[in-house]
């Protein structure tokens, strides 16, 4: 049976051969250009821009459309030197395989600084487990089920993953459950009795003054949610969505951020698309800055929508500002404000509008209170949402926390911040905006600390058409990368005439009495962090 099969295939072989010569002599005969004859040896894919496109596309349309034959993950580096994933994926295109394309996605964990030594073994060996995992799952069961799916198929494709991400959560689900049993049962010892409770406090005789300490009750501090938890190696998943988008655009030959766009717009090219406006860090209040200010995380700087992405950075003085992280930490019901000045809910909020009173030129702040804290979100929405935008970043749910619930509106806030990481696919980022815009929220894309070179965030912020981008400050070469990937994008919109712009944030057209009476919004005075540090100090 071996020989006998063995003959066939080299008969086949033969044959195939013989119809290829037959092929190359009527050609020569015909006088086809050499070219053709190149062509039909070739290994290479053809572009339409060559001398003979047009007869390469006559061909390709005749072709077996490409389609994913391998998918392949490895541990690389990230900006700070810390493990990340890297994807790249292989196409076959008229039958020979080829690299199309690789992303590196950034990491959900933050880097904490002067942590524990212990503490920073424990984050190091939880990182490179979650990359590993995510190494395992691309090169194994992940190629094996994309294999022969075309990447223009974002849906399928994401839909692959989702499947697999789910029996991933459903495996780690059984595992621990099996764990706590097998726990359980190897506890032979009796449990000790509980403690008697302590005995009741002693009576107030009557006409006994009640104390300080009755008469403020302190109102009960609401405890933190605990983390969600995210699953070792779902990194995979949002990369691979993230490679396969992009391996789409290669191979049709358009920008990722087009690619994007149509999958937004049901494959609809949108007349114009607009560029999100930067956030650029001015002032870092972390732990390394000498007399921080516990109000803030960091002082950021918006510019006008008039002006340009390559005329917003380095940062000028008339641009407008954002304040981002109320202190969360609470002490005593309390926030701490600045060093040993604690202020409570209602007192912050007096605090925020005083400031925002005092420089007009705030028109956002970001995380003002802690997520648990709804009744001061409410609060400070009511006070300043007509006069800043509020926004949720860490405040707010993951993306597939919001997407399972089909609800961004937890908090009362104007806007959230997204992050594409762990399992968030291309699908998801375009489902979660278009929740966010039909709330008639703001989106603003975020990057995490575990940032890469990979320019890939640009491009979905522009296709998703969010409102802001924040990368941080032009401190590292992986933000600086962006940021000239953002210029870059503005340029050709620009040169092809689909450049669209944002309108003003001044907030004065949310006032209809004053639109209609024709009043013109006043500019307020440019402000520096040096201003706002002591007006701060005073409060």
């Amino acid at each position: 049976m071996g020989e006998e099969g063995g003959g066939r295939s080299c008969g086949t072989t033969r044959e195939l051969q013989k119809l290829k010569q037959q092929a190359m002599e009527y050609y020569r005969e015909n006088d086809v250009p050499r070219r053709l004859e190149e062509l039909l040896n070739s290994t290479f894919y053809l572009q339409p821009a060559d001398v003979y496109g047009h007869l390469a596309n006559c061909f390709s349309k005749l072709a077996k459309p490409p389609t994913i034959c391998k998918v392949v993950g490895k541990n690389v580096l990230d900006g700070l030197g810390l493990p990340t994933l890297q994807v790249e994926i292989f196409c076959t295109i008229q039958n020979f395989p080829k690299n199309i394309c690789s992303v590196v996605i950034s990491t959900h964990f933050e880097v904490h600084e002067n942590a524990s030594p212990e503490l920073a073994e424990a984050e190091e060996l939880e990182r490179l487990d979650a990359v590993s995992t995510a190494v395992q799952w691309v090169n194994e069961t992940i190629t094996e089920e994309l294999q022969g799916l075309v990447p223009s198929n974002q849906a399928e494709v994401d839909q692959v993953l989702r499947t697999f991400f789910e029996n991933k959560v459903q495996e780690d689900k059984e595992r621990k459950e099996l764990e706590k049993n097998l726990k359980d049962s190897t506890v032979l010892s009796p449990q000790p009795p509980p403690p008697p409770p302590p005995p009741p406090p002693p009576s107030k005789k009557k006409g006994q003054k009640q104390g300080r300490m009755e008469t403020a009750a302190e109102k009960p501090i609401i405890p933190a949610e605990p983390p969600e938890a995210v699953l070792c190696g779902s990194m995979a998943i949002g990369a691979v969505s993230l490679a396969v988008a992009k391996t789409s655009a290669m191979l049709d030959n358009n920008p990722l951020y087009l690619n994007i766009a149509l999958l937004k717009h049901h494959q609809e090219q949108p007349e114009k698309l607009t560029i999100p406006l930067l956030m650029v860090s001015l002032v870092s209040c972390g732990k390394s800055s000498p007399g921080k200010l516990n109000l803030m995380k960091e002082v950021i700087c918006i510019p006008h929508p008039g002006l340009t992405a390559k005329q917003s950075p380095p940062p000028k003085p008339e641009m407008k500002k954002s304040h981002d992280g109320g202190k969360r930490g609470q002490s005593k019901g309390k926030y701490e404000v600045m060093m040993g000045t604690y202020k409570s809910a209602a007192e912050m909020v007096d605090l925020y509008v005083d400031l925002i009173n005092k420089f007009p030129s705030i028109i956002a702040l970001i995380d003002p209170f802690r997520k648990e804290d709804s009744e001061q979100w409410d609060s400070i929405y009511n006070a300043l949402g007509s006069r800043c935008y509020i926004i949720a970043g860490t405040a707010s749910q993951s993306i597939s926390k919001l997407l399972e619930e089909g609800n961004v509106s937890i908090l009362k806030y104007s806007g959230l911040i997204i992050r594409h990481t762990n399992q968030t696919t291309m699908s998801d980022l375009v489902e979660i905006t278009s929740l966010i815009h039909g709330k008639k929220h703001i989106a603003v894309f975020g990057s995490t600390e575990g940032e890469s070179s990979d320019d890939s965030l640009v491009d979905l912020a522009v296709g998703l058409g969010v409102r802001f981008i924040k990368l941080g400050g032009l401190s590292r070469g992986e933000r600086v990368t962006k940021y000239n990937r953002l210029i870059t994008i503005e340029e050709e919109l620009g040169q092809n005439g689909t450049l669209g712009f944002n309108e003003e944030h001044t907030f004065f057209y949310w006032n209809k009495e004053a639109e209609k009476a024709g009043e013109l919004p006043e500019v307020p005075e440019p402000i520096f962090p040096t201003e706002v540090a002591e007006e701060l100090a005073k409060l």
